[in-house]
């Protein structure tokens, strides 16, 4: 099971125990230090696996956003708004993670964009593995922005390197706006944080946006703040021109990086 909360975590698909206690079955529950042990080779080993997504995805130029929320926060909504805003500017990609379903990337694929979806079964969160098998479904030669959709959760998607340039955590207007201070990891480690369904303000009086940015910066993270709505298209204007920025700048380091060989079940 997942130290951080709780998930049956795949691993490297092989390996499903970070110290699960079993009771009255029989089985062997690890002591603290195998359990430390296990969890800290897997890491490793998703540390590894990223490291190569990524170089891969610098060779090619293409800009990885790993997107990450709470169940229900936005984020299919905000990539359909955001594909419509960028369509025949940049060329886009998604990964979508959920535990079941292919809804999400039905929707994706709905804008004529292609999308890989990973059912992640019993674990709440992407891993570095998943991530590599579903590159080998793009095409990153014909690719600006590969946006990663983590399975909704504010704790375990934080933990995992998945081989992308950029985090960007949406929090609703819908939520409590003390969830950076409660999830602080995941907030920690923003480049960017949204605030998702603004239109909602007007009617939803117990979420103050000055609250929310309050303790966001009280984990010392300088990263920017919008409010976005994808109802309201005008308010996605920074969001997109922070994309571009990150994108040209991407594009930018791209021929300095070797061009790798071409994928295989190995790498």
């Amino acid at each position: 099971m997942c130290a951080n909360c709780g998930c049956a975590v795949p691993g490297d698909h092989a390996v499903h125990a970070h110290g699960h206690h079993h009771h009255g079955d029989g089985t062997h529950a690890p002591a603290p230090s195998e359990a430390v042990a296990v969890l800290t080779g897997l890491l490793d080993a998703n540390d590894r696996e990223a490291k190569h997504n990524r170089e891969h995805l610098d060779a090619y130029g293409v800009l990885a956003v790993n997107l990450m929320s709470s169940p229900g926060a936005g984020k299919t909504r905000l990539l359909e708004a955001t594909i419509d805003a960028l369509a025949g500017r940049l060329r886009i990609a998604v990964i979508e993670g959920d535990l079941e379903t292919e809804n999400d990337a039905r929707r994706i694929r709905a804008k004529g964009v292609p999308a890989v979806q990973i059912t992640t079964g019993t674990a709440c969160h992407l891993d570095a593995h998943m991530v590599h098998d579903a590159l080998h479904e793009i095409d990153l030669g014909n690719l600006d922005i590969l946006f990663i959709e983590n399975v909704g959760n504010l704790v375990c998607p934080a933990a995992f390197d998945l081989g992308q340039h950029l985090n960007v955590t949406l929090l609703s207007v819908t939520e409590g706006a003390d969830k950076p201070a409660k999830y602080p990891v995941m907030f920690r480690a923003s480049d960017l944080l949204l605030l998702t369904k603004t239109d909602l303000l007007a009617v939803i009086d117990d979420f103050d946006p000055q609250e929310a940015r309050g303790h966001f910066r009280a984990l010392a993270n300088p990263a920017p703040v919008f409010q976005v709505s994808a109802r309201q298209p005008e308010t996605l204007a920074p969001w997109i021109a922070w994309l571009e920025i990150q994108r040209a700048h991407r594009r930018a380091t791209a021929g300095s990086q070797p061009r790798p060989q071409a994928w295989n079940a190995a790498a």
